[in-house]
């Protein structure tokens, strides 16, 4: 009777290991039927081939595809991992959220961000109504330095990106000399940019590229002779594997 009695008295933990691996199921099916449809084909994926689930593209089995383009067309970038687009997100939403702080940025259009296939695009618009930059000069204007030690101080967080700084120009910018147009303006500009961003914590490691583009890449849907096509853009990139 002693072993008959222990043997039931046994069985309620097998009963009871059941209920709690079948509530187990329940929440991780209530969980993924909750997911968005990329994380339910990565977990899709990784019972069809959980050998192939882990890869140099990815930190776990949260997809990438939103940033499997950031590979340039010269195979310089490796497609970002789930982190790294977070952490571009992020700072996107601290970007917004400090430069809304300022009144002078209410309703104004200095500063514009944009995810894209290649990474965080950052374009400060030198307006004639809110100069970044004195007129026909490198020189930052007192709101232009503001706007860009504001911009490097966030960029310096997240000190895994790359940084690439372009100077733009409109279309019939008139030389200030005849040996200074608007080539060496929009460099001098992109040079200017990237002095603050230095000054402000950014770290040498981080740039890789400045350029002036003259008036050779207006602004998609907008007159090449717009205002709006005076800029400098930062470019933050996902370093690739090989660090640069």
């Amino acid at each position: 009777m002693a072993k008959k009695h222990g043997h039931h008295g046994g069985s309620w933990k097998v009963a009871y290991a059941d209920f709690v691996t079948a509530m187990m199921a329940l929440f991780m099916v209530l969980w993924l039927s909750s997911q968005d449809v990329k994380i339910k084909e990565a977990v899709a994926r990784s019972f069809s081939n959980p050998f192939s689930t882990l890869t140099k593209q990815s930190t776990g089995i949260i997809p990438n595809k939103e940033m499997q383009a950031v590979k340039s067309s010269q195979g310089n970038f490796d497609s970002a991992s789930a982190v790294e687009l977070n952490m571009l997100r992020r700072l996107n939403e601290d970007l917004l959220a400090t430069l809304q702080k300022h009144p002078d940025l209410d309703n104004d259009e200095t500063v514009k961000l944009e995810m894209n296939n290649e990474g965080l695009r950052i374009s400060i618009f030198d307006r004639n109504r809110k100069p970044v930059f004195d007129k026909d000069s490198a020189r930052f204007t007192e709101y232009g330095r503001w706007v860009f030690s504001t911009l490097a101080w966030q960029v310096s967080r997240y000190p895994s990106f790359r940084v690439e700084l372009e100077g733009h120009t409109e279309r019939g910018f008139k030389p200030v000399r005849d040996d200074y147009g608007a080539w060496e303006l929009t460099s001098e500009r992109a040079n200017t940019a990237r002095r603050s961003l230095l000054e402000h914590g950014v770290k040498l490691s981080q740039i890789r590229k400045v350029s002036g583009y003259a008036d050779t890449q207006p602004m998609p849907r907008f007159d090449p002779e717009d205002e709006i096509n005076r800029r400098v853009s930062l470019m933050l990139k996902v370093a690739d594997k090989l660090g640069n």
